[in-house]
């Protein structure tokens, strides 16, 4: 079936008779958990909402006012997922997100008009491609692309875009679609005619997406970059239109925030930022050789007092300081409780006789709410308690183990 989102994209608002509604759940995502929450599965006789298919995300928007969760396809029909039950045979008022529409539609031509440039210049074809929620990408039968055919097919798809090239949409009985028509299948349960959308004079393709009329409706097209993809495959990542101009939006927000930083102009900001890295590299080489000689300092105290045991504790340590402090005491016969970080964040390493970490370990973890394990000599953990009370907490466990 075709649905009426199919045969009028820039339709925001339909009305529609309720088919059926059936209770179900839904999988959500609550506090970054997915959780299946109550829902009602509500089909009508026809809708502007478009299910999730063809690497397009589903619609969302109101029935009724009823917030629309999800669509689905499922064979003939488009399943709308609703927090609340509508009345079999009532009338029901779509209204689509508008917005997530009309992106949708800029990205996913931007895609078919990508995928026919690249075929064209260079015959690599698209084996798939993913609609994200900021930056899209077709996954290219190539091993890779290079800078200068990126541009040559950045080049040639604004060229069309410039041109208003038409986009039209046909159907057609599975057996009457043209041969020249690019397709990678269609779904196993698909009921009905076969939708082709056409980019006039540019590329034909079986697709059950929401599209734009022109392609001057996408404004632009900008490829970002390329990453290594599976099986000697390539991503071409990109945005279209109204993304391209939040794009800029941002990125000239981060150029006014970095003129501030380095107090100059965009073109200095490359070079500035690459002395300033070089500078943190050498002050971190030489804070790690500072925090050594201070683990010698600390270890040769501890040998002259020849303690039982040993509370070490640098806010401003590291474990490269733990480890200098260990293996200075390598030969001594000590219990050693090390703690480096933050108050709320740190690490804490317990070195020691077997019997001792084994026992003591776990206790001191505890009590500094940290998440560890201990192996032979030496117990180590992630902590969230590092303040002068847990600090002292702990020691009181080692002091008390020892009297």
């Amino acid at each position: 079936m075709v649905f009426e989102c199919q045969k009028s994209p820039y339709k925001r608002e339909f009305t529609s008779t309720v088919v059926s509604c059936e209770p179900s759940q839904i999988e959500r995502l609550v506090q970054g958990k997915k959780e299946k929450i109550p829902a009602f599965e509500v089909i009508l006789e026809d809708t502007i909402f478009f299910p999730e298919g063809g690497g397009q995300p589903d619609d969302r928007g109101f029935l009724n006012g009823i917030p629309v969760l999800q669509v689905k396809r499922k064979g003939q029909d488009a399943v709308h997922f609703l927090p609340e039950c509508l009345d079999v045979r009532a009338q029901a008022i779509g209204v689509i997100d508008w917005e997530r529409r009309w992106d949708h539609m800029q990205q996913h031509s931007g895609q078919h008009l990508i995928t026919a440039i690249v075929d064209s210049l260079f015959g690599y074809k698209t084996t798939s491609w993913w609609l994200g929620e900021f930056v899209s990408h077709i996954e290219l039968d190539t091993a890779s692309v290079n800078d200068v055919q990126l541009q040559s097919i950045e080049n040639k798809v604004n060229e069309k875009i410039r041109e208003a090239t038409t986009v039209e949409v046909e159907e057609y009985e599975g057996d009457a679609i043209p041969q020249q028509v690019r397709s990678r299948g269609l779904p196993d349960d698909h009921v009905g005619r076969v939708r082709v959308v056409t980019i006039t004079g540019v590329d034909s393709n079986m697709c059950c997406g929401t599209h734009v009329s022109n392609l001057s409706h996408l404004q632009f097209i900008k490829l970002l970059h390329t990453e290594k993809g599976k099986k000697n495959k390539t991503n071409l990542f990109f945005i279209c239109g109204n993304r391209v101009q939040a794009f800029m939006n941002r990125s000239l927000e981060r150029e006014r925030q970095l003129t501030k930083i380095f107090k100059n102009g965009p073109e200095d900001h490359v070079d500035l930022a690459t002395k300033l890295q070089a500078s943190v590299k050498l002050s971190q080489k030489t804070l790690q050789a500072l925090m050594k000689e201070l683990a010698v300092v600390q270890a040769e105290k501890i040998k002259a007092e020849k303690p039982k045991f040993a509370v070490v504790h640098r806010k401003d340590g590291d474990a490269d300081f733990a480890s200098a402090l260990i293996a200075e005491l390598a030969s001594e016969d000590v219990t050693l409780l090390i703690t480096v970080g933050e108050d709320n964040n740190g690490q804490m390493t317990l070195v020691g006789q077997e019997e001792v970490i084994s026992t003591l370990g776990p206790k001191i973890c505890s009590c500094l709410a940290g998440k560890g394990a201990g192996k032979g000599k030496r117990f180590q953990a992630k902590v969230t308690q590092l303040g002068p009370s847990a600090r002292q907490q702990a020691e009181t466990i080692l002091r008390e183990s020892f009297q």
